[in-house]
């Protein structure tokens, strides 16, 4: 299932949602401007390779910078279209909810907890790990706490047959982490193997559903009495 969009208006302009999009988008056209040695070298330099945090420094590869580097890099156009369309979609609704300082706060936090959950299940992979989609797993978790019966308008592929259909967001997100629990489950265990980083996103999930109390900025309400 894929969100096109959602009904779920907001107050603040998404200032900081649509400056990662554009930052995350302007480093993807820089990794295709590189010649493929130097591309290489960016991704081993900037994506977060496992080993080379749990064991020390390995030469060509970057330190606990690349825990945060690496939400900016994306290893193709659908990889970054993606995460893209999942954090315009849902990323406005909870950096309205919560303003924008702490969204800021709130994206870099829920990412370090993805990329810690991935360096726990991988601690020897020479692999890099790069991508938004952990920090945007975040932004999921929280919308799952703040707005479940949000209407998403989604296309669903039924075989040769395909639907765009609202569903409530709780149907797409639980369906959605269904589906990353699964293929973590059926992952193979040898941390050499790339592919997705299914842990990644369980634990920004996971650390978007506890953290949101926390950064949520209730409004006031204004009190008076019926006359």
């Amino acid at each position: 299932m894929i969100p096109l969009r959602d009904e779920n208006p907001t107050v603040l302009w998404p200032v900081l949602t649509v400056t990662f999009i554009m930052v995350n988008t302007a480093v993807f056209f820089y990794e295709l401007s590189l010649e493929p040695r130097l591309l290489e070298r960016l991704i081993y330099g900037m994506g977060m390779v496992p080993a080379a945090l749990w064991q020390g420094p390995i030469p060509g590869t970057g330190g606990f910078h690349t825990i945060f580097t690496s939400m900016f890099l994306h290893g193709g156009w659908l990889h970054l279209i993606g995460n893209m369309l999942y954090l315009w979609i849902f990323g406005n609704n909870i950096e309205d909810s919560m303003g924008h300082l702490r969204f800021i706060i709130f994206y870099l936090a829920v990412g370090l907890a993805a990329a810690l959950t991935h360096l726990f299940f991988n601690p020897d992979s020479m692999v890099p790990t790069i991508g938004a989609s952990g920090a945007v797993s975040g932004v999921l978790g929280a919308y799952l706490v703040l707005f479940p019966h949000a209407r998403i308008l989604t296309f669903v592929p039924l075989g040769w047959f395909w639907r765009v259909i609202y569903l409530p967001a709780w149907v797409l997100l639980l369906f959605w982490i269904a589906l990353q629990l699964l293929s973590q489950a059926l992952a193979p265990m040898d941390s050499r193997a790339g592919g997705v980083a299914y842990a990644a996103h369980i634990g920004g999930f996971v650390a978007g559903l506890v953290l949101i109390p926390f950064f949520r900025k209730y409004r006031r309400r204004t009190h008076f009495h019926y006359c």
